[in-house]
């Protein structure tokens, strides 16, 4: 099993914390938010990992380098990285068709290890993780469920949708070959059609849309963890969810 990370974009709506440096770079108890992903890889004994860079790429490969990770880490430069997050989705379609089952991870997540183990270990060859404790509100990716089956993934679920729970996405998948060759086709037609502006999660929801018999999800609830975009996701990180997590 092999993994690639998102790790391209600006985080404008962090202030100044986000444009010093990629989110990615982000340290809690003096490790980056990128090398705790790839010690989680490691320890769980993934071979090969690709990044989708853009900003600030030149930061991100040093911490590559310092970590002496370059012969199982690639960082793959996406010079549109100021559009949407399926540009750097598509940049890295060659790994997604290369007939091997992934992970794919954004890179602005501070996780628990056994978050990462629930992907690897799962009987789900299509999988999402799934938090029930969340706000509904409009910034999660939300996650909705009918009868045990995913009906919806988006931030903005439609008002006559008919779903028993919803939950958010934490960001973090796992799909077998077949269906990253499906997305690397998808992400394809979308830049083809110039929907350059369009977040990743499109495509993933143009596939579970169209077979949603091949997808499931594993319920992460209680698990510590957070997808840093503003200001109070750092302080809550630091206070709230670094003291839980197990570290490597």
């Amino acid at each position: 099993m092999k993994a690639i990370i998102l790790a391209a974009g600006v985080g404008r709506r962090l202030g100044k914390d986000g444009q010093n440096q990629p989110k990615s770079l982000l340290r809690f108890n003096g490790k980056s938010l990128l090398q705790r992903h790839l010690e989680y890889l490691r320890h769980y004994q993934i071979e090969q990992v690709a990044i989708a860079v853009g900003y600030q790429a030149e930061s991100i490969q040093a911490e590559i380098k310092a970590m002496g990770a370059e012969s199982w880490v690639s960082a793959v430069y996406n010079p549109h990285y100021t559009q949407g997050s399926v540009v750097s989705l598509w940049t890295l379609r060659e790994y997604l068709a290369a007939g091997d089952d992934l992970l794919l991870m954004d890179a602005d997540v501070l996780c628990d290890r056994p978050m990462i183990k629930k992907l690897v270990q799962t009987k789900i060859d299509n999988c999402f993780l799934l938090d029930r404790d969340f706000e509904p509100e409009e910034e999660p990716v939300k996650l909705c469920i009918k009868a045990g089956s995913l009906v919806e993934f988006r931030k903005q679920v439609a008002a006559d949708l008919a779903y028993d729970f919803a939950g958010e996405s934490v960001g973090f998948f796992r799909f077998d070959s077949a269906t990253a060759k499906r997305l690397a086709m998808g992400t394809q037609d979308y830049v083809t059609h110039r929907r350059r502006e369009e977040p990743y999660e499109e495509v993933i929801r143009d596939l579970l849309l169209e077979t949603p018999e091949k997808f499931g999800y594993e319920d992460i609830t209680g698990f510590p963890w957070i997808e840093i975009d503003f200001p109070e996701d750092l302080q809550r990180a630091q206070k709230d969810i670094l003291p839980r997590l197990q570290e490597v």
